[in-house]
């Protein structure tokens, strides 16, 4: 069995902006910088013999380069219950044909459908009980963070290895998207 997921791989400049606003909030568990990224589609466990017929849908995605920027600061849950602090995107048709297109592939190769709404975040924290509080002042603190637009040139498929000291995601495959 292997744990697979699309994401959008995000450029070391950008990596290196987001690890600059990661600190200060106590109890967060900080997403390591080679972690950071922008899930399009969680597959789940699968067999390996499932892989190409994943692999085959993703690389039939015809789609167009374009730029994102991530730039509002939020989080998932309330009060004790917040259990996640993310970045989000700024609006972008582009990103919302994207991940669409990918939810049609992985669907066309066997996947179940995606239940859940694409909300376009890149996680920076977990929290097992976060104090609100705190999470409410880092989200303010952070409002008027605005990092650079970035361009997204392919889709990658990860495999996760869930282990003791946090996951470890392996670039499986890119699919180099077209230019604009």
């Amino acid at each position: 069995m292997v744990r697979l997921f699309v994401a959008l791989a995000l450029p070391d400049t950008i990596r290196d902006q987001l690890t600059g606003i990661c600190a200060g909030l106590p109890r967060a568990r900080w997403v390591p910088p080679e972690n950071l990224h922008l899930t399009l589609r969680f597959i789940g466990e699968l067999d390996r013999g499932d892989i190409p017929d994943i692999d085959d849908a993703l690389s039939r995605i015809s789609a167009d380069a374009f730029e994102i920027r991530l730039d509002t600061i939020g989080f998932f849950g309330r009060g004790r219950a917040i259990r996640a602090l993310w970045i989000k995107t700024a609006r972008s048709p582009e990103l919302a044909v994207l991940q669409a297109s990918v939810e049609s592939a992985m669907v066309r190769a066997g996947c179940a459908p995606e239940a859940r709404k694409f909300v376009p975040h890149v996680t920076l924290a977990r929290f097992r009980r976060a104090q609100s509080d705190l999470v409410e002042r880092f989200v303010a603190d952070h409002s008027m963070s605005k990092l650079d637009p970035f361009p997204v040139q392919a889709l990658t498929l990860y495999s996760s290895f869930l282990s003791h000291a946090g996951a470890i995601y392996t670039p499986e495959a890119e699919y180099p998207l077209g230019s604009p």
